[in-house]
């Protein structure tokens, strides 16, 4: 090495230290006057992650709960997507946190009594407004805080782990705060907030008795009354839809019969693949539940039931893009919440996992499952339902697995798993003539109508033959076995 090169290595004594012929020293993580002035301890590092780690946890629960119930559906797409963030960043604090540190590691006890009541009351909101608000006025903005104070304080190369995990973290709860943003700007209103004033007040309050979420700042001392969590939080298992949906009981098109039908030409049964996508509305709404009244399972679990209830939100939205996609106004149709309801209301969640588990079996056939839909939706020539198709197929190869890998251990075998799924769904698909004679619908055959909307945006006219077709769920389950009774 040459004397210059020797001196390039070293800290000039009138300016910044520097590495070998100005390469960035500490691989670019920090400068060396703050590596040599920042740092957390490990100790103090640890307290903030299992903060973290509990509050994303209470976070999560907030999101999953109230989806069922949130009757506004792009809500309750927000919330699953969001608890899946909850959910996989969740993981990968307690995974440092064992790193870090000997048993007992400490996770699963409340780091503050007024962090658990902040998160309580805010999962207790009555109405959509104080819960919006809540939730994106208070607890995300508060996680991401946290987050960049961690990220401030924390040496970027000593606990490099810690640092990597939060500024990941970071980038997705700042996501969850602009869209949280937008929604409190859309639905509070001046004179709304002021009528929760005494609410969020509260839940300032209590922020500030913690050291705000992660414990750093000064504590201060208040009532802490609670208001909307005196009464503890009860989960309500029934579907909820805004005034957009309509005849929510309509059984009266089985879309599955106009699909399989080999004499149905290609083109056509897009509108059906695209209701059969929207419809899934219903799977969020009872995974939901399950995920909700099940206790006791490794975080594993709820993480990879999250990520499945968030595939389910997002085929949602694949129908409404496609049905946006050819000017169809989507509220036309009803996509009914039987499934749900009667799931949520009739079955244990272990009942209803099981059922979500044999549908998904019986999605797997090449002649009649997704790789079929997939098949039809290419010989559409359409790009927009040919994509649509392909990744709904690829996601229901995961959840497939992921039934196999935390139900079918429960129930004894895959054998066993299908006959107890296949009975639990039974017990709910038979009030098809009740739903009528009780007034609820008259299971309106809304396809001619939708048909031809979409032939004028194929430029085609409507075929008289299909125009006639009224096939329903009177007789069939989706899976074309026969209703008992």
């Amino acid at each position: 090495m040459t004397q210059n090169h020797r001196s390039n290595a070293q800290q000039d004594g009138n300016g910044p230290y520097r590495g070998y012929r100005n390469l960035p020293a500490l691989v670019g993580l920090q400068a060396m006057a703050e590596a040599t002035s920042t740092g957390l301890t490990v100790a103090e590092s640890v307290s903030r992650i299992m903060r973290l780690h509990w509050s994303l946890k209470k976070l999560h629960r907030i999101f999953i709960s109230r989806i069922t119930a949130m009757p506004v559906y792009e809500l309750k797409m927000a919330f699953s997507l969001h608890s899946h963030y909850c959910a996989e960043h969740v993981e990968e604090f307690a995974k440092r946190v064992r790193e870090m540190r000997q048993p007992p590691y400490g996770l699963e006890v409340s780091p503050d009594v007024a962090l658990d009541t902040f998160f309580d009351e805010i999962l207790a909101a009555p109405d959509i407004e104080p819960l919006v608000l809540g939730l994106y006025g208070y607890a995300v903005p508060a996680v991401v805080r946290a987050l960049e104070r961690f990220i401030a304080d924390t040496n970027k190369l000593f606990d490099h782990p810690t640092w990597r995990i939060c500024r990941l973290t970071l980038v997705e709860m700042r996501d969850v705060l602009e869209y949280g943003e937008a929604a409190v700007q859309a639905l509070i209103h001046e004179k709304t907030e002021a009528n929760l004033r005494g609410w969020t007040s509260l839940l300032e309050r209590l922020l500030s008795a913690a050291g705000d979420l992660d414990g750093s700042q000064p504590r201060t001392e208040g009532d802490l009354t609670p208001i909307y969590s005196a009464e503890p939080y009860k989960y309500d298992p029934v579907p909820k839809r805004d005034d957009r949906f309509h005849d929510l009981y309509n059984m009266g098109v089985n879309a599955e019969a106009f699909l399989l039908d080999p004499d149905i030409p290609p083109v056509p049964k897009t509108v059906m693949l695209y209701f059969k996508r929207m419809r899934e509305i219903d799977v969020p709404e009872m995974m939901s539940s399950i995920l909700s009244e099940t206790q006791g399972k490794p975080w594993e679990y709820y993480r990879a039931m999250t990520r499945q209830l968030w595939d389910e939100a997002r085929h949602a939205m694949m129908g409404e893009i496609g049905f946006v996609s050819m000017g169809i106004d989507w509220t036309k149709i009803p996509l009914n919440f039987t499934w749900s309801l009667g799931l949520n209301t009739l079955l244990t969640p272990l009942e209803r996992h099981a059922v979500l588990y044999t549908i998904e079996q019986g999605l797997m056939p090449k002649n009649t499952g997704k790789q079929y839909e997939w098949e039809v939706a290419l010989a559409t020539a359409n790009r927009l339902t040919e994509l649509i198709q392909d990744y709904d197929w690829a996601d229901e190869v995961l959840h497939a697995r992921i039934g196999r890998d935390w139900l079918v251990p429960e129930l004894g075998g895959q054998k066993e798993a299908l006959a107890f799924g296949d009975r639990s769904w039974s017990r709910v698909l038979s009030d098809w003539n009740k739903w009528r004679e009780d007034g609820l619908t008259e299971h309106h055959n809304w396809w001619p109508e939708v048909y031809r909307e979409a032939c004028q945006y194929w430029g085609i006219q409507p075929d008289p033959k299909l125009l006639a077709y009224d096939t329903t769920y009177e007789t069939t389950r989706p899976d074309m076995k026969q209703v008992a009774g």
